[in-house]
């Protein structure tokens, strides 16, 4: 991690600002209390301006009231950039006056921000120049600083998730108020009366926060400790507290730091994330019993209604999110953090109710997502009332993703996409085995590299399951790679929320092929082979999906295609299907050098029939049928790299399937031979960049998963990433990894062995990403 703490150079965390270079707009520069000032987390969109007004004049108002509840506390809005036909310090004096008034609306009763830094950043959209930022010190100077000095960091998550921890807070309201039926007006006064007393009550002396860990994975599991609402400070800015020692020595548990319910230390560097980041649990609680200083007697007081009124019972479910630097003490993150989050969602489920107070009651639920490129989660309120698929939930959600930079062609924010923060994950899980599956799952990642040198890696994108002989206790060594093959593409259209059908059986499979006519009766229960073909009829009558097919004369043609594999990849992103002769395989990606025409193909491999053990799958290594999950491709010199799922594994996992489902297409290349393959590696790796869906290769009688490329389009160099579905082990991810059937294959790798044979066709199935949110 770069060491830049000085005041004159700005820091970049995302991976890259997310700029439209064909509209112009504004971007809010998001950064957090916990980091020094000029370091930039995520940028959101400002989409709300004021009516008969360009896109540079905001609605404030409306942002403000968007930002308050999508935003995490612990993070916060230090500046803004503006996309113009100009690049100088007069526009970044406007960026800078927005930001400005954005900040002062959040921040209205949660303190100062006048003496706060400001960034104001300007992208031209003509001359194509760096980004160019500026820094006011404090909102009441006109003078601005030119910063020169930008650092992007190379481990964004490292430097959020090692330092900081989640807090959440899970709170349902249930409280009655009485209105007068006849008078709205007195109604809705009623109304927010009875809500400033539940705000109230989150300060009162009496109220009680019970904090512990969320996490079991340690062996000494920290008592939790109980914060009560007299020993809270409210006053103090979180740029004035002071930190303390994460090692938990304080004897009072006010100052006991946040870093007293964290693990020590993680396993793993690679799974430092919001989802598998230390969680503390923090629960609201009313001492109603504590003795009074002062002797009384109950009372009951009467006041009778003047008109008819009426009981309405008002529920809340309240689920506040916040981010907190480790070493901040536990009475700061309850008062500056959890406390002013439950009173902003409340507020924020307030005024949707108020306008039909006496006649609707929706039914408003706060989720958390981290969808992806996005370094922190954000909070969502959605409306349960309404189908996910009706436009109403349709259109808040296309105006996240605007706000967010997301693609609008997929499903990132709905509500199976939620962090689930109600267990924590154990830091040691085992590998990718997730919640509700015993397969394995991204069995390609922290795989070795390709071996291309300056390739560009086009990737599967988004998680898939590794299916492969032998699973489910069925035999289908020999025959089954290609049905393999299609279940792990299944399985990533599943993950990506695209549909709620389970993966099909063979049969299933099979009777899919005989009711579109393509097959006889008897084929049913058969252990015929299928192809690239017909799995894209599969997919288009379960999911109605379309599919592209390339085809190659032979496997020596394969490299040819990388070019195109990777435009796959990078546009799709979903696994390809390779299949040619009697084998199937899955890739995963390609790894290609355009310039020197090198390439290497990631391939996933069905052969496999061991166990799920990770090892044995990637170093045992096979050339059989695989799933094409994404190329990388070279496209001066045609190397090319594929990204390869293998349904050859036969272990044993125990998964039933019934089908119903989306409209999925796919697209199939065709090669006359392995050899022509790295010819699609760009082609393969467009789709993975635009599409991020496994690939199906079919070759002769075998099918592989490719799950990306690895491409450099100067030397033509590539690499396939092959998961290879002929695996019949068990489900061990490191037998897996180790055996090689999930790693990257090159056409020809050193020694001068051909991975994609040279006397098959073969076809890639390629499907494409449905255009939904």
């Amino acid at each position: 991690m770069a060491n830049v703490t000085d005041s004159t150079s700005v820091r970049v965390l995302c991976p890259r600002l997310v700029l439209n270079k064909n509209e112009q707009g504004l971007q809010w520069l998001i950064g957090s209390p916990f980091f020094p000032p000029l370091t930039i987390v995520s940028t959101l969109r400002c989409i709300h301006t004021l009516p008969a007004s360009d896109s540079l004049s905001p609605d404030y108002l409306k942002e403000s009231e968007d930002l308050r509840t999508l935003l995490l506390k612990g993070f916060e809005v230090i500046g803004a950039l503006l996309v113009v036909n100009s690049n100088g310090e007069k526009n970044a004096s406007k960026a800078i006056d927005a930001a400005c008034r954005l900040r002062r609306l959040l921040s209205e009763g949660g303190g100062n921000s006048e003496n706060r830094e400001t960034f104001g950043a300007v992208a031209d959209l003509t001359s194509g120049e760096d980004i160019r930022f500026y820094v006011s010190r404090s909102e009441s100077s006109t003078n601005l600083e030119s910063l020169t000095s930008v650092v992007y960091e190379d481990h964004p998550a490292k430097y959020i998730w090692e330092t900081g921890c989640l807090l959440r807070c899970e709170l349902p309201i249930t409280f009655p108020v009485y209105v007068p039926v006849k008078n709205p007006p007195d109604a809705e006064k009623m109304y927010l009366l009875a809500i400033e007393s539940v705000v109230a009550q989150f300060k009162d002396p009496k109220v009680v926060y019970m904090v512990e860990t969320l996490s079991k994975a340690s062996v000494e599991v920290p008592w939790p400790v109980i914060l009560r609402g007299v020993e809270l400070d409210f006053h103090t800015a979180l740029s004035d507290m002071k930190l303390r020692s994460t090692d938990g020595q304080d004897s009072d548990p006010k100052f006991l730091s946040c870093g007293h319910f964290c693990l020590k230390s993680k396993s793993n560097s690679a799974l430092l994330s919001a989802e598998n980041a230390d969680t503390i649990q923090v629960s609201v609680l009313l001492n109603s019993s504590e003795k009074s200083l002062k002797s009384s007697a109950p009372v009951a007081e009467y006041i009778p209604a003047q008109d008819a009124a009426r009981l309405l019972v008002v529920n809340f479910k309240l689920e506040a999110l916040c981010y907190a630097m480790k070493e901040i003490p536990l009475m700061y993150a309850v008062s500056k953090l959890i406390i002013p989050s439950l009173v902003d969602q409340l507020n924020s489920m307030k005024s949707v109710i108020l306008p039909n107070l006496l006649t609707e009651h929706p039914q408003l639920c706060p989720y958390h997502f981290n969808p992806p490129g996005i370094l922190h989660p954000i909070t969502v309120i959605y409306e349960l009332n309404y189908g996910e698929t009706e436009m109403k939930q349709v259109e808040i959600r296309k105006s996240l993703h605007l706000r967010l930079g997301l693609p609008s062609d997929r499903p990132l924010l709905r509500i199976a996409n939620a962090l689930d923060l109600s267990t924590t994950n154990d830091s040691a899980r085992n590998d990718s085995i997730r919640k509700g599956s015993t397969l394995l799952k991204d069995v390609h990642i922290g795989i070795p590299s390709s071996g291309v040198p300056g390739g560009i890696i086009s990737l599967v994108q988004g998680s898939y399951e590794y299916y492969h002989y032998l699973q489910d206790g069925f035999n289908d060594s020999g025959w089954g790679c290609a049905y393999r093959s299609l279940q792990t593409i299944i399985s990533w259209f599943r993950l990506q929320h695209y549909t709620a059908i389970d993966v099909p059986e063979h049969r299933e499979i099979q009777q899919a092929l005989v009711e579109i006519g393509d097959k006889d009766p008897s084929f049913i229960g058969s252990r015929e082979w299928i192809g690239a073909i017909e799995l894209s009829f599969v997919l288009d009558k379960l999911l109605g999906v379309t599919c592209k097919v390339l085809n190659v004369t032979s496997g020596a043609e394969l490299p040819e295609k990388c070019r195109e594999l990777a435009l796959h990849f990078d546009n799709q992103g979903t696994p390809i299907m390779i299949g040619g002769g009697v084998l199937a395989y899955t890739l995963l990606g390609v790894d290609y050098n355009e310039a020197s025409g090198d390439c290497a193909f990631l391939i996933l491999d069905p052969h496999y029939t061991g166990t799920d053990d990770l090892k044995k799958i990637v170093n045992g290594g096979g050339v059989l049928a695989y799933t094409l999950l994404g190329v990388d491709y070279n496209e001066a010199s045609g190397d090319c790299a594929f990204l390869i799922l293998d349904p050859h594994y036969t272990g044993t996992d125990d998964l039933k399937k019934i089908v119903n489902g989306w409209m999925v297409t796919c697209k199939v290349l065709n090669v006359t031979s392995g050899a022509e393959l790295p010819e699609k590696c760009r082609e393969l790796a467009l789709h993975f960049d635009n599409q991020g869906t496994p690939i199906m290769i079919g070759g002769g009688v075998l099918a592989y998963t490719l799950l990306g490329v690895d491409y450099n389009e100067a030397s033509g160099d590539c690499a396939f990433l092959i998961l290879d579905p002929h695996y019949t082990g068990t489900d061990d991810l490191k037998k897996i990894v180790n055996g090689g059937w999930c790693g990257w294959k090159k056409s020809v790798d050193s020694k001068g062995r051909s991975f994609f044979l040279h006397d098959k066709f073969y076809n890639l199935l390629l499907p494409q990403r449905p255009n939904m949110v």
